[in-house]
């Protein structure tokens, strides 16, 4: 059976869509999850076959009914980062988000962005195209994969934690002044509600310009692997956001609120 469905970019595991795409295949925590933009005008048909649940792009990482632990191994990167056939993402994608969220940290920091922080950054893929237009950049991943840590950990900046215990890496001891740019993609949603408040805290005390968090809330429409997933209303998302000292700039992006203070009021989310 034939379905149209509407185009979508998408990239795999922690890395975040970019794109054209009404149905754009979201990973949330190391889980595929799919969210139907509300943006008409990045729509563009496409036929699939097969019915909406057994759309592969849609839960690849896992059955939505029966999850499982998933190890992040070399199997795993080979088929979801390599295969041709599995893949999800290009590079071309890659480098359309690093633009994305470069420049904007640029355009609010007023100068080259000189530090990142990448939390669940996978093999790092990320380094290598930062590096390649601002050299002096340093990068900072952190990864829960030990054989991606072990494999590119040197050469890329990767070491090993998690969100959730960011603040046992001593990086805002290393890196007082913060980094200029914070990512954590596809991450948050799969935390406990009772985590959230105080890894919104750890993720703001070290941003010093932008940062990326990919939030879904209850009014978005999520397919694919939803089975752990227990969104909030955008209300109870927001208040935890304000609460840690971040100012919405669209787009997932959010500067902390010392800094949005010489933001245009139009250039934030925030309402007097």
């Amino acid at each position: 059976m034939l379905q149209t469905y509407t185009a979508f970019t998408t990239c795999p595991r922690w890395r975040c869509p970019v794109g054209a795409g009404a149905n754009r295949v979201r990973h949330v925590g190391g889980r595929c999850v799919a969210s139907r933009a509300r943006s008409a005008a990045w729509s563009a048909s496409v036929e699939v076959a097969g019915t909406r649940a057994n759309l592969r792009l849609a839960r690849h990482r896992h059955n939505a009914h029966a999850p499982s632990p998933m190890t992040y191994d070399k199997a795993y990167f080979d088929k979801w980062y390599r295969s041709r056939t599995h893949r999800v993402r290009t590079p071309a994608q890659i480098r359309r988000i690093v633009a994305f969220t470069l420049s904007a940290a640029e355009y609010v920091l007023d100068r080259p962005v000189r530090t990142v922080l990448d939390v669940g950054a996978g093999e790092g893929h990320w380094q290598p195209m930062l590096a390649a237009v601002r050299p002096n950049l340093r990068y900072i991943g952190v990864e829960p994969s030990e054989y991606a840590v072990q494999r590119f950990g040197r050469r890329r900046g990767l070491r090993l934690g998690t969100v959730e215990r960011l603040a046992d890496l001593g990086l805002h001891e290393t890196h007082p002044e913060g980094f200029d740019l914070v990512i954590c993609c596809g991450v948050l949603n799969y935390l406990p509600s009772k985590q959230i408040a105080g890894v919104l805290e750890q993720l703001r005390l070290h941003t010093s310009g932008l940062a990326w968090l990919e939030l879904f809330t209850k009014d978005d429409e999520i397919e694919g692997d939803v089975a752990t997933m227990r969104p909030k209303p955008p209300a109870w998302y927001g208040a935890r956001l304000a609460a840690a000292g971040f100012v919405p700039c669209g787009l997932h992006l959010y500067a902390p609120r010392d800094l949005a203070i010489g933001l245009a009021a139009l250039e934030t989310g925030e309402r007097s």
